[in-house]
């Protein structure tokens, strides 16, 4: 994590204003610790806006990604997650699939995702980014800051 904070003791500092995701993620990339301010997507087995994205200047912030729960195509691979890496992004939190996760796990990014999945998905670019998304009980709002770990995932709303 950027500040080395882990999301158990923000939880004890912060009570009922940090937000936990329910969800029960699987952790991807090298690194297993990581925080950042939140950008967002909603899309549905279309990975053209994440790859858009994330080969862009990160910044040390962290993509979100509301792919509704599918398992059926992965919504980012080795040659997203790598330019999301170059670019300087912190991490991923993937509410679907990814592919390659042997080559994941040696990149320099916080990757979470539900599983994984070989197929492909959609690149029409279908989609919006930098809109609110929800799941595991908790909304993510762009500009929010993430914070992310082996325990899960927590959220601290923007201006905190």
């Amino acid at each position: 994590m950027n500040d080395a904070v882990s999301t158990a003791d923000l939880v004890d500092e912060h009570g009922a204003q940090l937000r936990v995701c329910d969800t029960q993620f699987r952790q991807f990339g090298a690194v297993h610790a990581f925080s950042g301010r939140i950008r967002t997507i909603s899309c549905y087995e279309d990975n053209g806006l994440v790859k858009e994205l994330l080969n862009s200047p990160g910044e040390g912030r962290v993509l979100v990604v509301d792919g509704r729960g599918s398992l059926r195509t992965a919504l980012t691979g080795d040659l997203i997650a790598k330019a999301a890496a170059d670019n300087g992004w912190a991490g991923l939190v993937l509410n679907g699939a990814v592919r390659d996760s042997a080559m994941l796990a040696t990149l320099p990014l916080g990757i979470k995702a539900l599983g994984t999945n070989p197929r492909k998905s959609a690149k029409a670019g279908a989609g919006a980014v930098d809109v609110p998304v929800g799941f595991g009980g908790v909304t993510f709002t762009p500009g929010d800051q993430l914070y992310a770990d082996d325990d899960g995932v927590v959220l601290l709303p923007s201006g905190s």
